[in-house]
């Protein structure tokens, strides 16, 4: 996903695909205080920035940081280090270099880029020298004077709860068509509408994650097998009424594994096809709207925000810009 346009005359930048919304990292994500894990050799503050750079992916890894997260901060201090020289030391570097790093990067590199990059340019600059500050690398922090540009992301549309009811209701009746009745639709709609679950979660679920042994309580379970995910793993309760679509779905389709023996793309056009059928035009029927539209109406009954957090099975760090946005949503 490109967030720029580079006029012709000067070098293109190829940038990583953006972390999304739900899962961006915040500069005091590295305000780590307990002490650093033992690197070969140690890192101090004469070490040069080629190997702080090498530590802090390894703490990205560790920290779980998403993938798209990973490249776009590796990418900038590629960047970073070309400017500073990657065997500059590390308690060499000032505020003032950090200052002029975006305009290097504009004049001597050609580089022309949105507000939004520039933007996680700085938190990547803040993030990894609060990383190494916090963690007794560095006396003070060269990137914490550095002004950070506010690039938020456009509110997302989420359904009206009629339209909920209607989505619901038109999957309903595909489900029980006499000439040529399809469970999936219904099943799929109500698993996102209830759990909020994002596409990737979703593509991967199998037949045992949904546990129906007590029909009036069923459960589903999302499983990351990276240990890295592990805060994602989470156990969501549904309501009796997916127990005769799962029921009919596993009928019909007869999955061996996985619930959703298709590719993502197909759930994608399932659900497009599905809007369409009811009648939705102001917005396009796909996991991210079904997932803020199940955040928002979860938090509109009440649901305490920790609870929510969990749910969505986001961090703490990547929670701050969302929950300010289902408050907003909410207050529609």
């Amino acid at each position: 996903m490109s967030d720029f346009s580079a006029p012709s005359s000067k070098q293109p930048e190829i940038e990583p695909t953006s972390a999304p919304a739900l899962s961006d990292a915040r500069p005091d994500d590295a305000a780590a205080t307990e002490a650093p894990p033992e690197l070969s050799p140690p890192l101090r503050a004469h070490s040069e920035l080629s190997a702080a750079v090498a530590a802090f992916d390894e703490y990205m890894v560790r920290k779980g940081f998403s993938e798209n997260t990973i490249k776009a901060f590796q990418n900038d201090l590629k960047f970073l280090s070309d400017y500073l020289g990657r065997d500059t030391r590390l308690y060499h570097i000032t505020t003032q270099m950090l200052d002029e790093f975006l305009p290097w990067l504009a004049e001597n590199r050609g580089m022309d880029f949105s507000a939004k990059t520039q933007a996680r340019r700085i938190t990547t600059m803040k993030v990894f020298f609060g990383w190494l500050h916090g963690v007794g690398v560095i006396a003070t922090d060269p990137a914490e004077p550095i002004v950070q540009i506010q690039a938020r992301t456009p509110l997302p549309t989420i359904l009206r709860d009629s339209d909920v009811r209607t989505l619901l209701l038109k999957a309903q009746d595909i489900s029980r068509d006499r000439q040529k009745p399809d469970a999936r639709p219904y099943l799929l709609v109500s698993l996102l509408v209830q759990t909020g679950i994002k596409k990737a979660e979703c593509a991967r679920l199998l037949i045992d994650d949904i546990d129906i042994a007590q029909p009036q309580s069923p459960v589903l379970t999302v499983r990351y097998r990276e240990e890295r995910y592990r805060h994602k793993n989470r156990s969501l309760g549904l309501t009796p009424t997916i127990v005769p679509a799962l029921q009919q779905y596993l009928a019909q389709y007869k999955p061996k594994d996985i619930l959703f023996d298709c590719t993502p793309r197909n759930l994608e056009y399932v659900l497009e096809e599905l809007g369409e059928l009811a009648g939705i035009r102001y917005v396009q029927v796909g996991f991210e709207t079904l997932r803020w539209t199940c955040a928002v109406r979860d938090f509109r009954n009440g649901m305490p925000e920790e609870q929510l957090r969990q749910k969505m099975g986001l961090s703490k760090i990547s929670w701050r810009e969302t929950s300010e946005k289902i408050h907003l949503l909410a207050g529609r």
